[in-house]
C-alpha cells in the first residue's frame, strides 16, 4: 500500500512519515512526506482541512 501512495523507502525498507487528507470522495487532497515526527505541524495540516 505504502508504495501506491510513493513514500515507501527502499533504503530502510519502511515508509516514510507521511500525511494524507482525503475528501469524501476519495480524493487526496494534500499529502506531505516528513523526516521525522519532529517535522509535522498540525497548524499547518489543518489549513489544508479547511481549504477543502
Amino acid at each position: 500500500m505504502t508504495q501506491s501512495y510513493g513514500i515507501f523507502n527502499e533504503e530502510r525498507g519502511a515508509p516514510n512519515r507521511a500525511i494524507f487528507v482525503v475528501d469524501t470522495e476519495g480524493v487526496i487532497r494534500f499529502k506531505r512526506v516528513y523526516e521525522s515526527a519532529r517535522d509535522l505541524d498540525p497548524q499547518d495540516i489543518l489549513a489544508e482541512i479547511d481549504k477543502i
